[in-house]
């Protein structure tokens, strides 16, 4: 894909410029919203930060990167043309493809004349006389939008760790998110890997084909499935073409928006004979879906045990080196309940003579310095550095946002102990913005294609139900708020996910709240709430006419 910019004229005057909605992200969720609030007659504005679409797929470039859901689901459903025209090359479809996927998009139903690139949104203030937002950005535009919607994405916001030292380094230094557009020439160089989840698990194994020596810096093991990626056969595409309608429907309905061979048997109930044999058929198969072995998998530590110690078995037979595979084998936490990865190769890397771990575990990084990384008991050498540390997830972008609702209220105030929404769409005190996929919604541990849509197409189909009857305003209830914030912390609290110290629990941010983020009921039956909120009459949301909403 070419790298030319593409961006729109400067704003020409200080006046607001009145839209019906202001759309934050041109990822999957702001290309779909944009494409459907068009069919409603509305006027839009997309606001993207990059000079392109495509949202994660944009911003993450590192080598490696690529999808773990099969390609044959990560894409939309709203259109049986675009379905039956696109085709995958391989299993898994790599960044460059899906980025190539999101910009035919993004063409083909004409978007990018309503999208303003580089372009970051400074702030958002609700006017309750005017039931209006205004939106301000770094290039000095003011918009006013009868409707706010953050499609900013799960896993937009890079993080940095705070290492001492970390700006004296004096070689080159990338972080997984924000990787160069150009590419980076690795070649012939001491190169240090800090962190091992997703990304660093797909990129690693490509770092160390390049680099002179490849020092990973670990400190919490990853449980990884091989992926199996291979081409796309032209059979497969053709199952699934055609029967995509069907397909897509129960990928719908089911716990995470992916259609897989769900095993409905607890873990416990079958033989340890059987139990082997299909743990290792899932293993030949690849992929994350291993963790549909069995139901009870993320609910029974006992049951969960039995997967966690299969997969240790896999990595002491794939890691030659005895003391090196025991420190790449979790063993603090349940496997799944950190997003488990699919990896191509990950876990032989480690026999490379040009591949080094450190555990941070025994030797914590003391200090980044100008020539490398010392630890407690060894400094080592380096020309370059990639920072593979992850996102501040899910609530990380909106709060770099100034976004106040009614009466001035401040989200930052507001999530202080942990994000608060109604059904993850939407927040008490902050009429009129909807958030797709955040949290509260099943989101990160779902099939982001499949969450987004739902969620795009409830929007929509909300706002042409206030239209059809000239309600200007929505706003959620405290009360729907505080009693969907209680199931969603009741459900997560019936499995074993809040057990370890993830993302998910915003635990690799210092200082951030311990609160379990997504809805793990479950995509099928979040959909259901959703609709049965709908068909009543929008339970749970007061709407108003051409007057603020009472509290």
């Amino acid at each position: 894909m070419s790298q030319t910019k593409e961006t729109s004229p400067p704003s020409t005057t200080r006046e607001p410029r009145q839209i019906d909605a202001l759309i934050v992200g041109a990822g999957f969720g702001g290309m779909f919203m944009l494409h459907r609030l068009r069919g409603l007659g509305l006027t839009c504005q997309v606001v993207e930060a990059g000079t392109g679409v495509g949202g994660t797929w944009y911003w993450n470039r590192y080598p490696g990167a690529r999808c773990d859901t099969e390609s044959m689901q990560y894409s939309y459903s709203f259109s049986p043309e675009l379905q039956q025209e696109w085709s995958w090359t391989e299993r898994y479809a790599p960044q460059p493809e899906i980025l190539r996927y999101a910009n035919h998009v993004a063409d083909r139903f004409d978007l990018r004349r309503d999208i303003r690139f580089e372009t970051r949104v400074v702030s958002a203030h609700f006017d309750a006389n005017a039931n209006r937002w205004t939106v301000t950005t770094d290039k000095g535009d003011r918009i006013s939008a009868r409707y706010c919607v953050m499609a900013t994405g799960c896993l937009s916001n890079a993080r940095l760790p705070d290492i001492k030292g970390r700006d004296s380094f004096q070689g080159a230094t990338y972080h997984t998110g924000h990787w160069p557009h150009e590419g980076v020439d690795l070649s012939g160089k001491r190169v240090g890997v800090i962190g091992t989840g997703s990304s660093a698990i797909q990129a690693i194994p490509v770092i160390a084909e390049a680099a002179a020596h490849l020092f990973v810096f670990q400190r919490t093991p990853n449980y990884s499935i091989p992926a199996r990626n291979g081409p796309m056969t032209r059979e497969y595409e053709h199952t699934w073409k055609a029967d995509y309608e069907q397909r897509r429907a129960q990928a719908r309905m089911t716990r995470n928006g992916i259609l897989a061979n769900f095993n409905d048997q607890s873990a416990l109930e079958v033989p340890e004979t059987t139990r082997r044999r299909n743990y290792e058929s899932r293993w030949v198969t690849g992929g994350t879906t291993f963790m549909a072995s069995y139901n009870d998998l993320i609910t029974s530590k006992a049951a969960n045990d039995t997967a966690a110690e299969f997969v240790r078995e896999q990595i002491r037979a794939l890691v030659k080196d005895a003391k090196v595979a025991e420190l790449l084998a979790p063993k603090d936490y349940p496997i799944g309940t950190k997003r488990i990865c699919a990896d191509t190769l990950y876990f032989e890397t480690y026999n490379r003579d040009n591949v080094t771990l450190v555990d941070l575990r025994s030797s914590p990084i003391e200090e980044i310095t100008a020539t490398g990384i010392r630890t407690a008991d060894h400094s080592t050498d380096l020309d370059a550095i990639v920072f593979a540390t992850g996102f501040d997830a899910m609530t990380g972008t909106l709060l770099k946002i100034d976004i106040r609702g009614r009466d001035g209220a401040k989200l930052s105030d507001k999530w202080e102990a942990g994000p608060r929404t109604y059904l993850g769409l939407m927040c008490a005190e902050f009429p009129n913005m909807f958030m797709i996929t955040g949290p509260g919604s099943p989101s990160v541990l779902s099939n982001m294609m499949v969450s987004i849509e739902q969620h795009v197409d409830w929007i929509t189909d909300c706002l042409a139900h206030m239209g059809s009857r000239q309600m200007s305003v929505i706003e959620p209830t405290q009360k729907a708020e505080d009693d969907w914030v209680a199931h969603v912390n009741e459900v997560a609290s019936k499995t074993l996910y809040p057990s370890a110290a993830s993302w998910y629990m915003g635990a690799n941010i210092p200082g951030k709240p311990r609160v379990f983020m997504p809805y793990i009921g479950g995509v099928g039956r979040y959909r259901k709430h959703c609709e049965e909120v709908a068909a009543k009459g929008y339970e749970g949301f007061m709407m108003a006419g051409g007057r603020s909403v009472a509290a």
